[in-house]
């Protein structure tokens, strides 16, 4: 249901703020008139739910954007289940606990795209969320994000609080992690064809057959989609937040190259995995409250490349 939530003279905590999307939700609070509180993970280990009290009570904050989470892409969430189970279910319970034990005002808890299931009708709606089994490649993850929700969909019930879950689609653009081993596909491509660029390599290895479909956005209009969905909306049921547009990982790898400006050959690599056919998220009900997103692929690309190269090596 449609809300009005005035972030004007809030306190309001990013929890995650270092991240890309947590770090994309700083820069778009510096806009509005609010006061923005952040907790270094030196100053404040997430998974020690006394700690997080603590800091909670002494910052009081009005507000929580729940962006802390442990992240990868396909290889890391394969091959490090335990890690993406536990620390995302202990992160996101210690938060959202001591945000009802204070009395916040709201909590905005970012799901994923990854918590549909495998063989869900696209374009996937908030309706069919466990209707079905789960891609198996990121499974624990998956899993520890539908707890998340089910935990703020109990606080409403139980207790009133203004606790809403928003599925995130695939964010790439500043902060990203650019490590081709770990990070997810716009990332990982991104390097690899400037590396490629560089050194001369006449192609480069892309995982998987390019045949699989996602729903890919820039974390500046995922910040803004968030922000949105923060001010208008309040609700058990989740909002998707995404591109609404279909992209193919060969149009993904196509359009990477020509941001790069990567002339070579792009070669897929169809023994490595490539995760559930097809993933496009139907964004209705944000477009209902009045938002769509600013970047087109090419221009967000664009604008990615650039960030990279001025902090490539940081």
């Amino acid at each position: 249901m449609t809300a009005s939530y005035d972030v004007r003279g809030k306190r309001v905590w990013v929890a995650g703020h270092a991240g890309m999307v947590g770090s994309a939700l700083v820069r778009r609070l510096a806009s509005e008139d609010c006061t923005v509180l952040t907790a270094p993970r030196a100053a404040l280990d997430l998974t020690r739910q006394t700690d997080v009290e603590s800091w909670v009570r002494a910052n009081k904050p009005d507000l929580v954007l729940l962006a802390a989470a442990k992240v990868g892409g396909i290889i890391a969430n394969r091959d490090l289940p335990a890690d993406f189970a536990y620390i995302n279910q202990v992160i996101q319970t210690n938060v959202i606990h001591a945000a009802h034990r204070i009395g916040v005002e709201k909590l905005v808890f970012l799901g994923s795209a990854c918590m549909y299931p495998r063989g869900g009708v696209q374009p996937l709606a908030e309706d069919q969320l466990m209707t079905g089994p789960l891609e198996p490649t990121n499974e624990a993850y998956a899993v520890a994000k539908i707890a998340g929700m089910q935990l703020c969909q109990s606080y409403r019930r139980q207790y009133g609080a203004d606790f809403i879950t928003v599925l995130p689609t695939n964010s790439y653009g500043p902060k990203d992690n650019y490590d081709p081993l770990t990070s997810h596909v716009p990332a990982a491509l991104m390097v690899k064809c400037h590396e490629a660029k560089v050194s001369g390599a006449s192609s480069v290895e892309v995982w998987g057959s390019g045949n699989p479909t996602r729903d890919f956005l820039h974390v500046d209009d995922m910040a803004d989609g968030i922000l949105a969905a923060t001010k208008l909306y309040s609700g058990t049921a989740p909002v998707n937040i995404g591109s609404g547009t279909e992209t193919s990982i060969r149009a993904l790898a196509d359009a990477i190259a020509d941001a790069v400006g990567f002339e070579g050959m792009l070669k897929f690599d169809a023994s490595k995995p490539d995760g559930a056919p097809r993933k496009i998220l139907d964004i209705s009900k944000m477009k209902s409250l009045g938002w769509t997103p600013h970047y087109s692929l090419p221009s967000g690309m664009k604008h990615a490349y650039e960030w990279y190269q001025k902090h490539e090596g940081d």
